[in-house]
């Protein structure tokens, strides 16, 4: 893989055009990072695909695999991620953009994990990271894009990627390449130990004392050099010679220099020797079978014979497995990964306890395996140190483990043998999430991330997590995990699907009580790292009732708490977390209840007992009476819809196809748009009986109507004209913003009302017009914004409804004479 590959050209992007070229390409596919610096008023866009694309090619019109991620969409409000396509990310990320200066940011994508940030540094600044369920392994060209504006780009580099746990995994890497380098940089000299980095690798064992199990002598001097049997057997083919003093190999006619070869290979991967004699140290390697390095030594003299070069004399020769074609079953993570050990041998000794010299017991489940002390080091700080600081297991051939669960604790062992983890990935509640913690305990750090990475997988994978297992799943994940500084990621994630899935987590049981009041209100909050957004919940009732039952410890709805105080005070009821109800209850956003709701909340006990609810009722009342315009008081979240309860439908401009009537046109996005009256997919009504020139399906029809409109009826007395839209049962709309067209006549309305409703028969005015002159051409469009607490409610229907004559002709002054209508705002 390429280290950095920087282009410092700036370039400017044209709308609805994308840049591509081959050095802008990962070096690995489905693996690799982006930074670069942008400046744009919006939509600043990079696609993810496997081929690269044309200068006049766009994300929109692709229908093969890839990745979009938009930043500062939404004129600059939003952060989307798109996938073939389809929106799977759409979250609020006001400023991301900024064309008076260019910006920095940088955007990974590891096997489907994607991760967005600024700055110039990877895993700094996170903005937004997301798990794709079903991971696109090829995307590999990037493209630099746009949307309606031009997007300056410049210093664009291309960066190597480590697996995406930035919570600790760079420092993995860090210790690995460091290591690697030492041992390159030093060839076969002394392997001096790192003192920045604690964790031992199988070079720091290179003819140590420690662990020993048997020695070679060497030479006619019989100088003993002290090895592991566990080592040499997984590299070979080593018949040691037991005498009372242990197992031992003579080698009287080999020089220790030559064996120092051997040996270093074996250890580290890799070796110096001198040229005269690569053929001694071929010879050595026959002899015990060590067919890695048999295979690099004949490949050197092969290549040395074509060259026909003359032997020089001191001349000294480098043999490493990294420079031969030897492929052998290795482990990937890096205590033993330079050297040529086979894991599976290695395995093969865990099960048959071959050349153990520990035997492991765990309380209440015996002996449970015959192990090695030299691996277990190299995998486990803490164990490293329990074997080497004078402790009693350092001399004891038995250790015990005691209040650690059996099957999580094998699981363990066969991580540190075979390098691999094979668990079920479903059973997350219980081995994984206790594999975690022993993985934690026991400081395997490649252990940690592979835990998260299989958990984080499961929760991201809803259809493959029954919902009967969901709300257990998330909240034994926090309970374990909370306290794990290097799962904060994890934890994270945990958070963000208790928040998408609030209601089913705080009804199916009650094990979201045990959570601390800190990630409690961080669920509540809903500001974690990864910047999900609101919750989703039904009413506002429920994030209620579940801040009442985490405070009493038992699952109460509001009104069952009302009952109890009653008869007993809150002191009584809350206990301890009485304190935490004045911390938690302000993100309960009771202007969004109905009014009739929040009548009764004033009059509860709970009011006349807890001042904090009887403010905040109060204040939720007195928002409901402020009217169309509201004051600054009101602009802060409480009193603010929830966005990702719903599909955001916002308003563009006049005639575009964002609303609510052009989306059920689509089936609400299943397929290509057709009328949806004739769909049935909504109902329209006007207030006149229907004729050629009052058709419900030319309202919402993409062809411009020359006439239509809506006659007059008399309602409650008055005379008013009408058209209405039903947008089903199962459909709700917070309406913020709704567009009209006049038809081809001069009759303009000047009075009237957009209502909402639940029902069809009780109406609330969502914006009310008296003697608006918009409306002044034939054919015009016109839009105006809903806002205030009316563009909170969530209603069915919807109608405008003309309150007054229009202007023009007098005899049909009392016709709405619109042929289009459209809606937008919060859809669910």
């Amino acid at each position: 893989m390429r280290f950095v590959e920087e282009t410092k050209r700036s370039l400017t992007v044209a709308p609805f055009e994308c840049a591509w070229g081959e050095d802008l390409r990962f070096g690995e596919p489905g693996r690799g990072c982006v930074a670069f610096e942008a400046s744009a008023q919006n939509d600043v866009t990079l696609v993810f695909r496997q081929q690269p694309g044309s200068q006049h090619y766009h994300y929109k019109m692709d229908t093969s695999r890839h990745y979009t991620v938009i930043l500062g969409s939404h004129r600059n409000k939003r952060l989307k991620i798109e996938v073939d396509g389809n929106t799977v990310v759409d979250v609020a990320a006001a400023g991301l953009c900024c064309s008076s200066s260019f910006q920095s940011y940088w955007i990974s994508i590891y096997d489907g994990f994607i991760s967005i940030g600024q700055g110039m540094h990877p895993n700094n600044n996170l903005l937004f990271q997301w798990l794709d369920p079903d991971p696109n392994p090829n995307v590999q060209y990037v493209g630099l894009s746009s949307w309606d504006k031009h997007v300056g780009y410049r210093n664009i580099s291309l960066l190597p990627l480590a697996p995406p746990n930035s919570i600790f995994w760079s420092q993995v890497e860090y210790a690995y390449a460091r290591h690697r380098r030492d041992a390159e940089g030093q060839g076969g000299g002394h392997h001096a130990s790192r003192d920045d980095c604690d964790q031992r690798v199988l070079a720091d064992f290179l003819e140590n004392w420690d662990f020993s199990d048997a020695v070679f002598m060497v030479g006619t001097e019989r100088k003993v050099v002290p090895v592991h049997k566990v080592i040499l057997a997984a590299s070979g083919d080593f018949p040691f010679n037991m005498d009372l003093n242990g197992a031992a190999i003579d080698l009287p006619s080999v020089s220790y220099p030559l064996l120092h070869s051997l040996l270093e290979y074996i250890y580290t991967g890799s070796t110096q020797v001198a040229e005269c004699q690569l053929s001694s140290l071929l010879e050595l390697g026959l002899q015990f079978k060590v067919k890695s390095l048999v295979k690099c030594c004949e490949e050197t003299i092969g290549s040395l014979k074509a060259q026909e070069k003359l032997s020089e004399p001191g001349k000294i020769l480098r043999v490493s497995t990294r420079t031969s074609g030897f492929q052998t079953r290795q482990f990937d993570f890096f205590p033993l990964k330079a050297a040529p050990v086979n894991a599976q041998r290695i395995g093969q000794f865990l099960a048959t306890g071959e050349h153990s010299d520990i035997n492991i017991y765990v309380n209440g489940h015996g002996l449970v395996a015959k192990g090695h002390k030299l691996i277990l080091s190299l995998s486990s700080l803490p164990l490293a140190k329990m074997f080497t600081n004078g402790m009693k297991e350092s001399s004891s051939s038995d250790v015990f483990f005691e209040d650690v669960p059996a099957e999580a604790f094998f699981l363990l062992l066969q991580f540190m043998y075979y390098g691999e983890l094979t668990v079920d990935t479903g059973d997350i509640t219980s081995v994984l999430v206790q594999l975690l913690l022993l993985s934690d305990q026991f400081d395997i750090t490649i252990l940690q991330f592979e835990c998260c990475k299989r958990i984080m997988e499961s929760l991201s994978e809803s259809r493959l997590t029954p919902e009967s297992l969901l709300q257990d799943t998330v909240c034994s994940v926090l309970l374990a995990v909370s306290s794990v500084p290097s799962c904060k990621l994890l934890e994270e994630i945990c958070k963000r699907n208790f928040t998408t899935h609030f209601d089913y987590c705080t009804t199916a049981c009650t094990d979201f009580v045990l959570l601390d009041e800190a990630i409690f209100k961080d669920i509540l909050q809903a500001t974690v790292i990864l910047q999900h957004g609101d919750m989703t919940v039904i009413s506002e009732e429920r994030v209620l009732d579940a801040i009442l039952t985490w405070c009493m410890g038992t699952c109460e709805d509001w009104a069952s708490v009302d009952k109890l105080l009653s008869t007993s005070t809150p002191e009584q009821l809350f206990g301890e977390r009485l304190s935490a109800i004045d911390i938690l209850l302000p993100f309960v956003r009771f202007p969004l209840m109905q009014p009739s709701i929040l009548q009764r909340m004033a009059r509860s006990n709970l009011a006349n007992h807890i001042k904090a609810f009887r403010q905040l009722v109060a204040e939720a009342i007195e928002f409901s009476h402020a009217g169309q315009w509201t004051p600054a008081l009101y602009e802060c979240e409480r009193f603010q819809h929830r966005r990702s309860s719903y599909k955001e439908l916002q308003y563009i401009s006049d005639g575009d196809t964002n609303g609510v009537i052009y989306y059920a046109g689509t089936s609400f996005g299943k397929h290509q748009w057709m009328n949806p009256v004739l769909a049935k997919n909504i109902t329209v009504v006007a207030s006149s009986p229907n004729s050629r020139h009052t058709d419900p399906k030319a309202l919402v029809s993409k062809i411009y109507q020359g006439t239509c409109f809506a006659g007059p009826c008399i309602e409650d007395g008055k005379k008013c004209s009408w058209w209405m839209v039903d947008i089903g049962k199962d459909h709700q709309l917070m309406c913020n913003y709704y567009t009209v067209r006049q038809d081809g006549s001069t009759t303009f309305m000047r009075c009237w009302v957009l209502q909402g409703s639940m029902d069809g028969r009780s109406w609330t005015s969502l914006r009310v017009h008296e003697n608006d002159p918009t409306i002044c051409h034939p054919g015009q469009f016109a839009s105006w914004p809903v806002v205030g607490p009316p563009a909170l409610l969530p209603f069915r229907f919807f109608r405008v409804v003309m309150t007054g004559p229009a202007t023009g002709c007098a005899s049909n002054a009392w016709n709405l004479c619109i042929c289009f209508l459209e809606l937008y705002g919060y859809f669910r």
